[in-house]
């Protein structure tokens, strides 16, 4: 079939050209290496394409009905060729990306706005959802990759981890008692906490770790937002679970204040995942570059 396709392209340029010679030089062939071809193609289609001239080659009525089918589709290959290179190149192509609310503003936007500034005909797909809901989006391929809470056990996945982040508890002025307190996990629960959803991957992780301790958490208020977890915390309508990372401008600003544990929750990570045995698109490839370049595992 390669062979039959190359016998087709070198008709088209010899009929564009209107030479055998000029063809040549173009394909970077020797001038009989053209007319060999040339000649099989006849033998094989059973009539004469071209009639000889003396300024060259002229297509015969046979040569000129197979000339129009020949030329588009030899265009539509040359294009498409283009097309893969520069999606290789990144002068085009797709990014399909998962990723939770609190990551994407807390994490991920500075890579976002890199990526684009360094590659802006690349065109960007953002979907929000939980973690377990972008798992499934990776599996299905309707995204290419997903940023993540981690642990996630799924042997479909290849997961690489690219931040730690610690689960933390931090309250308002109502509660500035605390503050000269170390509190036990028992002490913890019993205060009026305020978490997120219970689908949410970090809440699990922060549940399992009471509960591996013999301690049970029954929040008073559920969000599913990071940020009003600290605002509800800094107007004292409880005490809030939240990442450390994400709520360091309101420890320092914003009148909360972090409370002392006699056993601390242990770190956890958050990471990027895609379908393991499927080469990522150049785009998204790139993009898990920039990501691991400058992760803080």
């Amino acid at each position: 079939m390669l062979g039959k396709l190359e016998g087709y392209r070198i008709f088209n340029q010899v009929a564009v050209l209107g030479s055998f010679t000029k063809a040549a030089n173009t394909l970077f062939m020797s001038q009989p290496a053209v007319s060999q071809s040339i000649a099989a193609l006849e033998s094989e289609l059973g009539v004469r394409l071209f009639t000889r001239t003396r300024k060259g080659v002229v297509l015969t009525e046979e040569g000129k009905l197979l000339f129009q089918h020949v030329n588009p589709g030899i265009n539509l290959i040359i294009n498409g060729e283009k097309r893969v290179q520069d999606s290789k190149n990144l002068m085009e192509g797709h990014l399909k990306l998962g990723v939770g609310d609190t990551i994407s503003r807390y994490f991920l936007l500075q890579y976002l706005e890199s990526f684009n500034k360094s590659f802006p005909s690349i065109k960007m797909k953002i979907i929000n959802r939980t973690t377990s809901e972008l798992g499934e989006l990776v599996k299905s391929g309707d995204i290419d990759l997903a940023i993540i809470n981690l642990p996630l056990e799924d042997n479909s996945m290849e997961i690489e981890p690219i931040q730690k982040v610690r689960d933390i508890f931090v309250a308002g002025d109502r509660y500035s008692a605390l503050k000269e307190s170390k509190l036990s996990l028992s002490e913890v629960s019993s205060l009026p906490l305020i978490m997120l959803d219970s689908s949410s991957r970090s809440r699990q992780y922060v549940e399992d770790f009471f509960r591996s301790k013999g301690v049970d958490i029954n929040p008073e208020i559920e969000l599913g937002s990071h940020d009003l977890l600290l605002q509800f915390a800094r107007i004292g309508l409880g005490v809030s679970c939240v990442v450390r990372e994400y709520s360091e401008e309101f420890l320092k600003s914003e009148g909360l204040f972090q409370l002392e544990l006699t056993e601390n929750i242990p770190e956890r990570s958050i990471g990027v995942c895609r379908l393991r045995g499927v080469e990522p698109s150049p785009a998204a490839r790139k993009f898990i570059e920039i990501i691991l370049s400058t992760s803080k595992m």
